[in-house]
């Protein structure tokens, strides 16, 4: 019964997290779907949940708030633009960029790691919290053959959109478990290829 609840707790302090980046960088969006970090990996992107890979979606976010391109190959080149907006945001990467991802393996800073320390030690309290709940469903549940093999995930994220025309990028299968509640409208948001398919 406590692994149903442990989801929206670590989705707040995701909400929670995001909010402290937003502190210090008022122009990034609101965090639509924390959820639809849950679980997702992307070899892009990093494997694993931690502050440090928010913040790495947090110059995704600064980007695309900015109108600003900072991938190629289908989101998995990270490239300069990307960079300079992940160094803005207290994040560094080795010279040279990887051959396939470009500069996407940014890590904290030792500034950041000071400004933020509160935050990631709450967010790595809930990550625990919620890998203990969910580690004694792992033998009789069945994760699917991306997420057992660390593709993307649970999914590639497709765009929902809501009423007022904002979209959001999600994985089907999380939008699938709850609504995802723009902040604008207060509407849910759809995929709507997938309402389609359903209907014929």
């Amino acid at each position: 019964m406590s692994t149903t609840q442990t989801p929206p707790v670590l989705a707040a302090e995701l909400a929670e997290a995001w909010a402290d980046i937003q502190r210090y960088h008022p122009e990034l969006p609101d965090l639509a779907a924390p959820e639809s970090l849950i679980g997702e990996s992307s070899s892009a992107c990093g494997h694993e949940l931690s502050f440090e890979r928010l913040l790495h979606e947090a110059v995704h976010g600064i980007a695309a708030s900015r109108g600003i391109r900072d991938t190629s190959r289908a989101g998995r080149y990270h490239n300069r633009r990307f960079l300079a907006i992940a160094e803005e945001l207290g994040l560094d990467h080795p010279e040279e960029p990887h051959p396939s991802s470009g500069f996407s393996l940014v890590t904290l800073t030792p500034e950041a790691k000071r400004r933020y320390r509160p935050t990631i030690e709450r967010l790595q309290r809930a990550l625990k919290a919620h890998s203990v709940a969910t580690a004694a469903d792992t033998s009789r549940t069945f994760r699917g053959p991306a997420a057992r093999h660390g593709s993307s995930g649970g999914g590639v994220r497709v765009k929902a959109v809501c009423d007022c025309g904002r979209n959001v990028r999600v994985v089907p299968s999380v939008l699938a478990q709850a609504p995802i509640v723009c902040g604008g409208c207060g509407k849910p948001f759809r995929i709507p290829e997938v309402v389609g398919a359903a209907a014929s």
